[in-house]
């Protein structure tokens, strides 16, 4: 066996060399060692069935073969040159996206990350529109960098003492717990109706975006009414502003469609992906159409987005979503799991609300009273890792666990973590 130094002296180089925002999961944590498509492996050789993903970035698998033969290929050939010359893959993707992309979105622009996506995706809009605010979604999460944390709409993560300014939040479509405390069907959309109540009330009129992550990952799997994006962009169209669709997490198959807004039957306007595109390789763009992307025409560009390794990654990763038809296996699988976390909810009252797309799925953990259950996800998540298998928590309370597997898992991984899950629930009860 390698020698591993062990997870008490990560730990402790991590707290003398390394920034302390940085956390981690768990009381005890591991250190994880090796992938292998759904599984990930620790320094004891301990086996974990992984139902994260590094947050909806493995879709396809840690460490699959198909994807890490092209990347190491492409390492021996041509690692770097930068976006100032001439190179074939990073056209090719390109390319593919424009294929794949929802509506009219062709161009494509690509960085590192899914915070650089976002902030390129604003400067876009604003650069179109003339305009210089922003519309974003409470609960929302868009990035790290100073205007990203400016837009996301947890406030553990707003560390920035003092955000950009002219950003303006709408009440979040979270039927669970409704901010405006009305019910659906009987709400009418109202959070969407929401949009132009503040769009009239707390902004210039000089609105240029709004940023939506179509399900909230980090805000907690909330997932609007079929019918809402339908009604925001009516309303975003009403006042000439762009609707930029955050992708990062839902994007490249996993809600059961390549990208989570073709459920809504709404094309963004500009669209940002990461994450899943390079499979665990740096990667970022924001995507948009002919008529908006001619308007950028100074220069720009981008030392390491669009080099030869990432974008080898991602052609490798998209030829795998599509000929193993991730997206359709993520809407069979994903329709099996909610079914059987219903089934848990039934059985367990600390399940308060189930929801999700596809493999994008939440349970949210509450007491009787319907109050957030803070304290008991986190030895939830204990004992399923002695036991494992890896979740994550969410939420604005962080207490709805986060069931986002790599789209290749069987229907045989998702009875174990059910079970598994069950087992620690009755023991807690």
């Amino acid at each position: 066996m390698p020698n591993y130094i062990g997870p008490d002296r990560i730990i402790e180089k991590k707290q003398r060399y390394m920034i302390p925002c940085l956390y981690h999961f768990y009381e005890r944590p591991m250190q994880i060692v090796k992938g292998e498509m759904q599984f990930l492996y620790d320094s004891e050789g301990n086996k974990y069935l992984d139902f994260y993903s590094g947050v909806s970035t493995i879709n396809c698998g840690h460490c699959n073969p198909a994807i890490t033969e092209r990347v190491c290929e492409q390492v021996k050939t041509l690692q770097h040159v930068s976006s100032i010359y001439l190179t074939q893959p990073v056209v090719d993707v390109a390319e593919r996206l424009a294929e794949i992309a929802p509506g009219k979105l062709k161009r494509s622009f690509f960085v590192n990350s899914g915070s650089e996506a976002n902030e390129g995706a604003i400067l876009l809009a604003k650069v179109y529109t003339h305009d210089s605010e922003v519309l974003a979604l409470r609960n929302s999460l868009h990035g790290r960098t100073q205007l990203t944390i400016s837009l996301t709409g947890l406030s553990f993560w707003r560390t920035e003492p003092n955000p950009v300014g002219g950003i303006s939040f709408v009440p979040n479509p979270y039927c669970y717990r409704c901010p405006l405390n009305l019910k659906y069907p009987d709400c009418d959309i109202a959070c969407a109706q929401e949009v132009e109540r503040v769009i009239e009330t707390s902004t210039s009129r000089n609105v240029a975006a709004f940023i939506v992550e179509p399900i909230q990952g980090n805000g907690g799997i909330i997932t609007p009414p079929p019918e809402y994006f339908k009604e925001v962009k009516r309303i975003l169209d009403k006042y000439g502003i762009l609707l930029i669709a955050d992708e990062v997490q839902t994007g490249f198959g996993r809600t059961g469609k390549m990208f989570c807004m073709e459920h809504f039957g709404v094309s963004p306007d500009i669209m940002s992906v990461a994450k899943a595109l390079g499979n665990g390789m740096p990667i970022g763009a924001f995507i948009t159409t002919d008529e908006i992307a001619e308007c950028f025409t100074r220069p720009g560009s981008s030392t390491l987005g669009g080099n030869p390794v990432s974008m080898a990654a991602a052609l490798a990763t998209l030829d795998y979503i599509e000929e193993n038809d991730l997206p359709g296996r993520a809407a069979r699988l994903g329709d099996y799991l909610r079914s059987r976390l219903i089934e848990l909810k039934n059985k367990h009252r600390i399940i308060g609300d189930v929801r999700g797309l596809g493999l994008m799925q939440g349970a949210e953990l509450v007491h009787e009273d319907r109050s957030p259950a803070v304290k008991e996800i986190d030895i939830i998540l204990e004992k399923l890792k002695d036991r494992g298998v890896l979740l994550g928590k969410v939420g604005e309370f962080r207490n709805v666990l986060a069931f986002q597997p790599p789209l290749i898992i069987e229907k045989e991984d998702i009875d174990q973590v059910i079970e598994t899950l069950n087992e620690v629930l009755v023991e807690m009860e």
